[in-house]
């Protein structure tokens, strides 16, 4: 938006003939000082725009509503501390204004950097832009990936975390910056793997997606339950680093050491929506298992309808059974 330019008439700027300021031109400190304003009014501008970097306490500022990382790797922290204690902090993080608390942030993206200045007692240095959940969630996204700072199975579970907010397919592809079939490889490696699991096995910066994906058929396996259960309790377990931690868990669920083939576990996967799509469902059954989740506006209260009305549906589905097999 335009800036009127309440200044004119102290300033000798260009202005037309017919509108001349009939008061003196200021010159020396006084207009210094007039230009000074106009910039602290044009710094105003760009900072209601998100272009303009200040420095905020740390107290003052939350971390994201969705995490996107498992844990920190204290060498790589202890190396950035030291960085930024030498060098100061030069590029600034992402906030936004706190919902419902206007002295407060949210941030974006940047939370190492946040961290370190509460470590060194000091000021963090951001850019403050107002934007909705969805801008947010993209944007955190979009900055880790560019950074490439995120193992794959982090990225995997914020995408898990986005899916189970709500978000759609679309916007978790715009937030990762990947395309639709390796969101589906990270959302079926979540959703084999116990979360569990995957936070006592850590980033595992070492192990790539395909790795992954063989645990996960590996872990989706009924009999692999106990095996996890008495490996992971064991103390030695714990003290191994995250890769080793993920090598040691594939090596008891696999002891041919042989590939393992998707095949084995294959499930049949259907979708379900209402003709006004306020109840979104997927259907999976794997002759073993079968499960049904539901999304959107009315799916958790058409979700609380239907398990009200488990023991009418099945006696009916008995009934139907008895008689069909007559």
């Amino acid at each position: 938006m335009a800036r009127k330019n309440f200044l004119a008439g102290l300033v000798d700027v260009d202005v037309p003939s017919e509108q001349a300021p009939t008061s003196y031109p200021m010159r020396g400190a006084s207009k210094t000082m007039i230009r000074s304003i106009d910039e602290m009014a044009k710094q105003a501008d760009r900072f209601l725009e998100g272009e303009a970097i200040v420095e905020l306490e740390p107290e003052q500022i939350d971390g994201s509503f969705i995490s996107d990382r498992l844990d920190d790797d204290p060498a790589e922290f202890d190396a950035l501390v030291e960085a930024i204690k030498v060098q100061g902090q030069n590029t600034p993080i992402l906030v936004r204004p706190h919902v419902g608390d206007r002295d407060r942030y949210q941030v974006v993206y940047g939370h190492r950097r946040l961290r370190v200045a509460k470590a060194l007692g000091r000021k963090v240095r951001a850019v403050v832009k107002q934007m909705d959940d969805r801008t947010h969630v993209i944007t955190q996204g979009q900055e880790n990936s560019a950074r490439a700072n995120l193992t794959f199975i982090e990225r995997a579970l914020f995408a898990r975390r986005l899916d189970e907010r709500g978000y759609d397919r679309e916007v978790i592809s715009a937030a990762l910056a990947t395309n639709a079939a390796s969101l589906s490889k990270m959302m079926s490696v979540t959703e084999r793997i116990p979360a569990a699991l995957i936070s006592t096995i850590g980033a595992a910066p070492a192990v790539g997606r395909e790795r992954w994906i063989e645990l996960s058929l590996l872990a989706g396996r009924a009999s692999s339950i106990e095996k996890i259960d008495v490996l992971t309790r064991a103390a030695t377990f714990l003290e191994l680093r995250s890769d080793d931690r993920f090598t040691a868990v594939l090596n008891a669920l696999n002891k041919t050491a042989r590939p393992v083939k998707k095949t084995e576990l294959s499930s049949s996967v259907a979708k379900w929506q209402t003709v006004d799509k306020t109840v979104a469902a997927e259907i999976k059954n794997s002759g073993k298992s079968f499960s049904l989740t539901m999304k959107a506006k009315n799916a958790s209260r058409f979700g609380n309808y239907l398990s009200s009305k488990l023991d009418i549906l099945y006696a009916q589905f008995l009934d139907e059974e008895q008689k069909h097999g007559d």
